[in-house]
């Protein structure tokens, strides 16, 4: 292995494996290692994968297989939340070398190089995005009776703040114009007595930063603390992914939530109250067990009253060691399926509607991928903006004039 130094890690889930991913990235480059591209002779692949629903352990298997396929003579290392849940299934797959828990996630190299002296689990780039990921808490205490990853997490916890900012400030030296805070459940962030908001508040400080997000966050943590902390912030988005899982008190209870619709829609005014062009994104789970059609139609009625600039949909997957999967009239497939299909054409509905108040403004781009001589990238407030090329670069941040709205986003051209 040491001869050839190639690597692969592939990812599978959430936003805090693809930061763990990119740490691994970052370790193994730093030990002479370089990141193989297509079917080249690969050494060593990590599979970092996911059980939040069926789909994804079904993905971060056919993705063991396919890497094992690829790269016969490659060591196969598989972490994750899938390997926790299922850690002897895992390892009796006949592709897999090594099966390494979430607990022991942070020192997985030091398992495959037992006797290397190995650098420090961090990031200081993100895999081609130009959107950087830090994690600054794992775990979660909150135990929805639909959700493994207490389980497969563990409990709330941390990072060091002064290590976060220490990341931070190595990814705006390398060219990083935005940071998105993220974690398993972010707003239980607890660092050394530090809330969020003040997290929010010392990164905000950093030189060079020019924008700022949080990934996910409940509406019960959105206080008037970590809002003041966004509205009054130099480079704060005017965004957030506020959490609604389903428009239902009922559900809501059933899944364990914290709060309540009501409390939801409060969160969602006071955001807009303290900014005109505040815009949210969200979660939602459709076919959770006991969902009558009323409480399908109340998802359905607060998705049309906010307006999400995008809606994360999820059909209900029943996890073992859950509540949720041992409760009576659980939906049906075919039901599961056909409002899984409503919200996903509600949500481009609506997401359109919103982008259309916004024609005829000028307002500042981050540039980030680029197809067919056409430009993509976000506003500050998330939305969607296309731009013709005319030798613009990635990861430019220019004034955009919005001229016409599409399924697929804004159109615009880049004011001189």
């Amino acid at each position: 292995m040491r001869n050839k130094k190639k690597f692969k890690v592939s990812t599978i889930g959430c936003r805090t494996n693809q930061y763990e991913s990119a740490a691994y990235a970052k370790q193994l480059r730093e030990m002479g290692y370089s990141q193989a591209q297509g079917a080249e002779e690969v050494d060593l692949c990590i599979v970092n994968t996911c059980t939040v629903t069926e789909s994804a352990d079904r993905s971060s298997r056919h993705q063991i297989r396919r890497l094992h396929r690829l790269h016969p003579y490659a060591k196969i290392v598989v972490t994750g939340c899938l390997a926790d849940r299922l850690p002897k299934e895992m390892a009796d797959m006949d592709e897999v070398d090594l099966v390494v828990p979430n607990k022991n996630k942070e020192n997985l190299l030091a398992q495959v190089f037992p006797e290397e002296k190995l650098p420090e689990f961090a990031i200081d780039q993100f895999g081609g995005h130009t959107r950087a990921f830090v994690k600054v808490q794992d775990g979660c205490n909150s135990f929805c009776t639909y959700c493994i990853l207490p389980y497969v997490r563990g409990r709330s916890r941390a990072r060091d703040i002064d290590a976060i900012l220490r990341e931070v400030k190595t990814l705006i030296q390398n060219g990083y114009k935005e940071v998105v805070i993220t974690g398993v459940n972010v707003g239980d962030f607890d660092g050394g007595g530090k809330t969020l908001a003040q997290l929010v508040r010392e990164i905000d400080q950093v030189d060079g930063l020019k924008r700022l997000r949080i990934s996910s966050i409940d509406p019960d943590e959105v206080d008037d603390d970590l809002l003041d902390a966004v509205i009054t912030g130099k480079t704060t988005c005017h965004s957030m992914h506020i959490v609604l899982q389903s428009g239902s008190n009922a559900i809501l209870k059933k899944m364990n939530r914290k709060y309540t619709r009501q409390m939801f829609l409060e969160a969602i005014q006071k955001c807009k109250n303290a900014s005109i062009d505040f815009t949210f994104t969200t979660d939602i789970i459709v076919g959770f067990p006991g969902e009558t059609e009323a409480d399908f139609a109340n998802t359905l009625e607060l998705m049309h009253q906010i307006q999400f600039a995008k809606v994360h949909m999820f059909p209900y997957s029943p996890r073992d060691r859950t509540r949720a999967a041992l409760y009576p009239n659980q939906v049906p497939h075919d039901v599961k399926a056909k409002r899984k299909q409503e919200v996903l054409r509600l949500s481009e509905q609506i997401a359109y509607d919103l982008r259309e108040k916004y024609i005829g403004r000028t307002m500042p781009v981050l540039l980030e991928d680029i197809d067919d001589g056409m430009f993509s990238g976000h506003t500050e407030n998330f939305l969607q903006v296309v731009v013709p090329d005319n030798g613009l670069k990635s990861n430019e941040i220019v004034d955009v004039k919005l001229t016409e709205n599409t399924p697929k986003g804004l159109i615009g051209c880049v004011s001189k």
